[in-house]
């Protein structure tokens, strides 16, 4: 094992060279459990902890170590643990909004070239689904590649090809199955030495069963899902980083019960490229394709160019990141209202102590 052969290249050494001036050592966080991380030196892996400045500084959760991060990390006497003293800025990342009624964002994973959405093809497959994790992963900046798990289940693999091919877009889908073995080769074209591959998708679709398919042997927990409505359990229970004997990287996550859109950027664009495309000939320049006279999006509805559940989805997801971006600005304009608080009080208290000692 090497930093190479964890993706370490030629552009991280540069964006760490700052940071080795500092006496600080790079590391890839391979395991992320409850703020404890284990971190992968290269020559061998060991647990780590973000030092108590670098807390300080990071206010977000987004801020924080995820699987994948490459950090900065150094020894302290005493301590077995190492401290994180910095992440360096992610090329790629997958990140939803955290579950709760919190406003904030969670990494999922970082810096990976290749995000494995997962669905099984028995009762819990929905396109609308994978239509939410095709937005997610498009704005994170990795390719994403639909895997339909559990074909040997479905005779009508056609028809799930149609009805999916107006969501796809530009990802390529690949149709396998975990349990006989199916394709599982066809998931290797899309990795290969020192590429990192993140498999994402709800409990029971098989993404645990895959990657063991993978590796040639049973690694990872697998359990079996509920015969009525095809939902699985927890049996992955952090996130984590696995090297192929190929030199491939993989990270394996928990299902997830849901995925709530963070703020999205350009990612709702190119997950609707079809609208997109589309809407180049509205009237208005920043038509929202709902009410504005000459749509040209609704226009093709009108005319059958375009399926009317693809604007209905578009729609309901475009006003589910408006909120959030409020629920953002709401949170920003509370923050900085305390942390103005906070200074204002601290000044009140120096002129306090200064006519004191006058």
């Amino acid at each position: 094992m090497s930093l190479e052969s964890l993706g370490w290249d030629d552009r991280w050494a540069e964006a760490f060279a700052p940071l080795a001036e500092r006496g600080l050592r790079p590391a890839r966080v391979v395991l992320e459990h409850q703020h404890i991380y284990r971190v992968h030196l290269g020559d061998r892996d060991v647990l780590a902890r973000v030092s108590g400045r670098t807390r300080h500084r990071m206010g977000a959760r987004e801020d924080f170590p995820a699987v994948g991060d490459w950090v900065a990390v150094r020894e302290t006497p005493g301590d077995e643990m190492l401290l994180i003293d910095e992440v360096l800025p992610r090329r790629s990342r997958f990140v939803r909004k955290a579950a709760g009624q919190t406003t904030e964002a969670q990494v999922v994973a970082a810096n990976v070239d290749v995000v494995f959405l997962v669905s099984g093809l028995d009762h819990d497959f929905n396109v609308r689904r994978i239509e939410r994790y095709l937005l997610t992963a498009w704005d994170g900046g990795a390719q994403p590649v639909i895997v339909l798990n559990k074909a040997d289940l479905r005779t009508d693999l056609t028809e799930v090809l149609a009805e999916l091919a107006p969501v796809a877009g530009g990802a390529p889908v690949e149709i396998v199955s975990a349990r006989d073995g199916r394709d599982i080769d066809r998931l290797r074209a899309h990795i290969g030495p020192r590429r990192t591959a993140a498999f994402l998708g709800s409990s029971g679709v098989g993404k645990s069963t895959l990657i063991n398919r993978l590796i040639g042997e049973d690694v990872q927990r697998t359990a079996d899902v509920r015969e009525h409505d095809s939902r699985g359990r927890h049996t992955t229970t952090h996130r984590e980083l696995i090297v192929l004997g190929d030199g491939s990287l993989l990270i394996d996550t928990p299902g997830m019960r849901e995925l709530q859109l963070w703020d999205a950027g350009d990612g709702l664009a190119e997950a609707f490229d079809d609208i997109t495309a589309i809407g180049v000939s509205c009237h208005f320049r920043d038509c929202t394709h709902d009410t504005e006279p000459k749509c040209a999006v609704r226009a093709a509805v009108a005319d059958g160019r375009l399926h009317p559940d693809r604007l209905s989805n578009y729609l309901r997801l475009s006003k589910e990141l408006a909120h959030t971006r409020e629920q953002i600005d709401e949170r920003a304009m509370a923050d900085r209202k305390r942390s103005d608080k906070i200074g204002s009080k601290a000044l009140r208290n120096i002129y306090r102590l200064r006519n004191k000692d006058l």
